[in-house]
């Protein structure tokens, strides 16, 4: 058997008896969640649990003042950004943005992995947030939560790989093997971290290019179109014809060439949703 054989069918089996090490989402986000699907919340409540991370309200308050979500009167306060916002948006905008900090390299052999990871997967959520706000009946904190959470099931891939120096200094296989593993186990990931099915769809299916639920347009279309084009001009991007039988694209009504980011209506708001994941 194959060191890349070997390594598939271990990191299945730890998956399947429960001992593959899954990442958590970070403390605050649990309780942001707990919080928000508590039915007699209140916004008071809400910020009270988001100002006790300083990083955390000033990044929030930077969101709701940004371009994508302000009003006419500036948010001064995280209560207010709360209110503004509501609270089912708060609790996507801040899971997305302690996102990063499971993307910190504990190791140098994995520092440029992580940080390319990182990059692709804010780049899928900006793109992701561009697409969702034309599209009726699909929420754009949504679709940028979808986008960053994507490819999270390469994390445990790219952990357990450290105790295989020769997978982990084999690019190809390691690519390969990621390509094979990741969707399943992103779905394990978000099921353990009780997401709503249809961010688990989101990491399992947004591989799967034959996939068509129809004529109505959901996540898993908005992140494959998304994910899509963030291949442009790299040697990932798929031929005109491959493209043009990607459901998503006619579902979406995107016409396969074009870069929604480079129309003139869309790049300032690519850029400012990009910008939200920018260091503070």
């Amino acid at each position: 058997m194959t060191e890349q054989e070997t390594f598939y069918k271990e990191i299945l089996a730890d998956l399947e008896n429960g001992t593959l090490v899954l990442p958590t989402l970070p403390e605050v986000a649990l309780k942001v969640r707990d919080v928000v699907d508590d039915p007699d919340t209140t916004s008071a409540k809400l910020a009270d649990i988001i100002v006790t991370d300083p990083a955390l309200s000033t990044r929030l308050l930077k969101v709701a003042n940004s371009a994508l979500y302000r009003g006419r009167v500036p948010v001064e306060s995280v209560q207010m950004a709360v209110s503004r916002l509501g609270l089912t948006m708060v609790k996507n905008l801040v899971t997305s943005l302690v996102m990063e900090q499971m993307f910190q390299a504990t190791s140098n052999r994995l520092e440029k992995r992580l940080h390319d990871l990182w990059n692709h997967s804010t780049e899928v959520a900006a793109i992701s947030q561009v697409i969702a706000a034309k599209q009726p009946g699909i929420k754009a904190d949504e679709a940028m939560l979808a986008g960053l959470i994507h490819d999270i099931g390469v994390l445990p891939i790219l952990m357990k790989a450290e105790e295989s120096p020769e997978i982990l200094k084999d690019s190809s296989l390691l690519d390969s093997l990621i390509i094979r593993l990741h969707t399943r186990i992103g779905a394990a990931i978000l099921r353990s971290w009780k997401f709503p099915e249809s961010l688990i769809a989101v990491a399992a299916e947004h591989e799967n290019y034959h996939r068509d639920t129809g004529d109505s347009p959901d996540l898993v279309d908005i992140i494959q179109v998304a994910n899509l084009q963030s291949y442009i001009n790299t040697d990932k991007a798929l031929s005109e014809q491959q493209l043009q039988n990607i459901k998503a694209f006619s579902k979406l009504n995107i016409d396969t060439n074009i870069n929604v980011v480079e129309l003139d209506e869309n790049s300032a708001e690519y850029a400012e949703a990009l910008a939200l994941f920018a260091a503070m």
